[in-house]
């Protein structure tokens, strides 16, 4: 990932939080070139939390470009359909209107600065968006809930590939924005 660019904006929309009954997952924006994408566009308490700040960038939601679901868990992707039929990238496919295309999402290039990979951890489907932006490269994953962990994800099938993802992870990004939390930036503290 050495040669990712480093030209995308990221700006998170909602940030996520798991505190049941309540739950809602993290929301990005990432533009860059003639893309806009928003990943996971998950479960929040009213929809207008996700179109409110999009709006107040400047971007109408029929001006999505793309959409990324880190994994298939509905506080991830129960509001995709807020946005017209755009591209929406997962682990194995590009889903547009009706049409199916398997691909693998690992190495997955949106544009120069931003990347999918696979990174299988808290479920066996999970993508990872790095975006490389001027000041950081920034992961939007659900390897972590929060900055604080849970250092062992209840949802994990293979905690061992959880740790080797997490690390493949650190070793590229700068800051991490959690599926359910504020964006961090890692340190020896952060959860493996």
């Amino acid at each position: 990932m050495a040669d990712l660019s480093r030209t995308a904006r990221v700006d998170v929309l909602v940030e996520g939080y798991a505190r049941l009954p309540n739950v809602a997952g993290t929301v990005s924006l990432v533009r860059d070139a003639d893309r806009v994408v928003v990943v996971d566009p998950g479960m929040v308490a009213d929809r207008e939390l996700i179109l409110r700040p999009l709006r107040a960038l400047g971007v109408e939601p029929g001006d999505v470009t793309d959409v990324v679901v880190s994994h298939h868990h509905l506080d991830h992707t129960l509001n995709v359909a807020l946005f017209p039929v755009v591209p929406v990238h997962d682990f194995q496919s590009v889903i547009e209107g009706d049409v199916f295309t398997r691909r693998p999402a690992d190495g997955v290039e949106l544009t120069p600065s931003v990347r999918l990979l696979a990174t299988p951890g808290h479920t066996p489907q999970d993508v990872t968006t790095l975006v490389g932006t001027a000041d950081d490269v920034v992961a939007l994953t659900h390897l972590w809930w929060t900055g604080e962990g849970p250092a062992d994800d209840p949802y994990s099938p293979d905690r061992d590939e959880l740790r080797r993802q997490r690390e493949r992870v650190l070793d590229l990004a700068t800051l991490v924005v959690p599926g359910h939390g504020a964006p961090f930036r890692p340190s020896g503290a952060t959860p493996r």
